[in-house]
C-alpha cells in the first residue's frame, strides 16, 4: 500500500448465513441431507405448490435463539416472518420465507482480540435452491434440494477496518456456532456463506463511504483476500479521481480479484411483507431460561478456564480450545495424569494428535487412539519407564490398533510386546558406556583434553547402543562420571 492509501481506512460489515444442523427443513418434513441426488428431497411445500401450507420447525427457532443468547443479544418475544419476494429459477415460490422488521435476535456482540463487534440481527430465513451452469455448455440446471433449508443469517455492524479482523470475526462465529451443535461449519459445503460489505473513507472520518457487497465468499482465506482487493480497488478509484458506485460484485478467487455482478437493490425492492400462512413466534421467559441452561460451556469460557486450571500457555488454550471435541480430549487425558504433567499433555495434542487428525483428514472423534490411553503413555513419560523418543515408538504402534477399545493399544502392552522397557539400571548402562569408550579412544582422550562438547556424542552412542531404552539422565550422569 502506498503512503496515500494510509489516509483511508475501511469500513466492514459481514453477513454470514450459516445452515442449521435440523434433521428437516424449516417448513416441511423433507431431508436436509447434503449430497443426495438432485431434486430428491423435496415436496409440495418447499416445491411451493399451490394450496400447500408451511408449519414452522421448532428446532430452527431453539437453535437460533441458542445462538442469539450466546452473543448476548435482545431476544424478541413476538416475532414475525415476512416473504422476501423476487423471481429466480431455483425459487419456485417466487419469494423466501425470511424475516424483516422483527427478527428474532439484536443488539448483540462477539469479541475479538479484546474488540466488540456489534451483532445488529439474527432472523431466520429458508434457502433458495441452487442454479449450476458448468454441467451443460447451452443451459443451466437447477436442483431444489436446498429449497426450505433452514437457514440464520447473522448481520454484523459495520465494526471491522481490516482483512484480519474479518478474518477473526467469521472464524469466531464458526467456532461458536459449532460449539453450540446447531451448525458444521463447513464452507466448502454450503453450510457457512458470507458476504461482505465494504466501504473506504478518510481517517477521522464520521460519515460512511459508499458500500459495496461482495457476495457468496466461500472460504476464510477468500473472504480476506477478496476484502483486501476491494479495499484497494476503492482507494485507488477514489485517488484518481473516480466515485465508488453502489454495487453487488463476485469474487474471482483465481485472479484474487472482484468483479461487478449488478448495481446493489435496496431492501424495499424486495417487496417485503408479513408472511400470512405463519403465526407469530412467541418466546416466553421460560423458553429463554431453558437455552441459557442448557448452553454449553462457549470457547472464551473454556480458554479462561484451561489457562488458569491446567497452567498452559495462552496459545496452547486457544489451539485447544478451537473444537469442542479437541478440548473434550485433552481435559479426558488430564484427568487421567498429574498436574506436572499437563503441558505435556498439552504438546502431545497439539502436535501428535492434530498431525494424524490432519494428515487422515478425520476428526478426534474418529481418532482411532482413546484418551486414556495417551494419559497412560504420558504417565510412563513421566515415570521414567519410557523415553520422549521410545514413546513416539508405541504412539506410532497404537496409531495402528482397530479402534479405541483395542487391548493391543495399551502402552503397557506394547512397551512390554516389543521390549521397550527404558534401562535405569546403572550396572547395565556402566557397562554400555565401557564398551563405548573403549571403542572410541581418541574422542575419549579429546574429551579429557577439554573438549567436553563431546559429551553429546558419546551419550548418542550409548543410547544408540542400548537401543533407545537407556534413561537419557542416568546414561548422562554415568557418562560424566566415567570419563572423569
Amino acid at each position: 500500500m502506498n503512503n496515500s492509501h494510509n489516509k483511508y481506512e475501511a469500513v466492514i460489515g459481514l453477513e454470514v448465513h450459516a445452515q442449521l444442523k435440523t434433521k428437516s427443513k424449516a417448513f416441511c418434513n423433507c431431508s436436509t441431507e447434503f449430497n443426495t441426488a438432485p431434486n430428491t428431497n423435496v415436496c409440495p411445500v418447499c416445491l411451493g405448490h399451490p394450496g400447500t401450507l408451511p408449519v414452522l420447525n421448532r428446532n430452527l427457532v431453539e437453535y437460533i435463539l441458542r445462538l442469539g443468547t450466546a452473543t448476548d443479544c435482545s431476544i424478541r418475544e413476538k416475532s414475525i416472518f415476512a416473504r422476501k419476494n423476487y423471481f429466480y429459477p431455483d425459487l419456485p415460490k417466487g419469494y423466501q420465507i425470511s424475516q424483516f422488521d422483527q427478527p428474532i435476535c439484536s443488539e448483540g456482540s462477539v469479541e475479538i482480540e479484546g474488540k466488540k463487534v456489534g451483532i445488529t440481527r439474527i432472523h431466520m430465513e429458508e434457502d433458495a435452491g441452487k442454479s449450476i451452469h458448468d454441467l451443460s455448455s447451452d443451459e443451466s440446471l437447477v436442483d431444489l434440494n436446498r429449497c426450505g433449508v433452514p437457514l440464520i443469517e447473522i448481520v454484523s455492524e459495520p465494526d471491522m477496518r481490516t482483512p484480519k479482523e474479518a478474518y477473526d470475526y467469521l472464524t469466531m462465529l464458526k467456532q461458536l456456532v459449532v460449539y453450540l451443535d446447531i451448525c458444521d461449519g463447513n464452507m466448502e459445503e454450503g453450510s457457512l456463506r458470507c458476504d461482505a460489505n465494504i466501504s473506504v473513507r478518510l481517517k477521522g472520518a464520521d460519515k460512511f463511504g459508499t458500500k459495496c457487497e461482495v457476495k457468496n465468499l466461500n472460504s476464510f482465506r477468500n473472504v480476506s483476500d477478496a476484502i483486501d482487493y476491494e479495499i484497494l480497488r476503492q482507494i485507488e478509484l477514489i485517488e484518481s479521481g473516480g466515485k465508488v458506485s453502489h454495487q453487488t460484485m463476485t469474487y474471482d478467487a483465481r485472479d484474487k480479484k472482484t468483479i461487478p455482478m449488478r448495481s446493489k437493490e435496496e431492501a424495499h425492492d424486495y417487496r417485503y411483507f408479513p408472511e400470512p400462512d405463519l403465526v407469530t413466534v412467541y418466546v416466553d421467559e421460560e423458553w429463554k431460561n431453558s437455552v441459557k441452561q442448557s448452553l454449553p460451556e462457549l470457547p472464551r469460557e473454556k480458554f479462561n478456564r484451561f489457562r488458569t486450571e491446567f497452567g498452559i500457555p495462552e496459545y496452547d488454550a486457544e489451539v485447544l480450545t478451537q473444537s469442542r471435541g479437541i478440548a473434550a480430549y485433552f481435559e479426558e487425558i488430564c484427568s487421567k495424569v498429574k498436574k506436572e504433567s499437563y503441558k505435556t499433555a498439552s504438546n502431545w495434542v497439539m502436535t501428535e494428535v492434530m498431525r494424524v487428525l490432519n494428515d487422515r483428514k478425520i476428526s478426534i472423534e474418529e481418532f482411532n487412539v482413546s484418551a486414556a490411553n495417551l494419559a497412560a503413555l504420558i504417565n510412563m513419560i513421566a515415570g521414567g519407564s519410557i523415553s520422549n523418543n521410545i514413546a513416539k515408538e508405541v504412539y506410532a504402534a497404537m496409531l495402528l490398533s482397530d479402534s479405541k477399545t483395542d487391548p493391543k493399544q495399551d502402552p503397557a502392552y506394547i512397551v512390554k510386546e516389543k521390549n521397550l522397557l527404558q534401562v535405569s539400571d546403572s550396572s547395565e548402562i556402566e557397562s554400555i558406556i565401557k564398551k563405548v569408550i573403549s571403542e572410541n579412544p581418541k574422542e575419549t582422550e579429546r574429551y579429557k583434553s577439554g573438549e567436553t562438547k563431546l559429551l553429546g556424542f558419546f551419550v548418542g552412542k550409548v543410547m544408540k547402543e542400548s537401543k533407545g531404552k537407556a534413561n537419557p539422565k542416568v546414561a548422562n550422569e554415568l557418562v560424566i562420571k566415567h570419563l572423569g
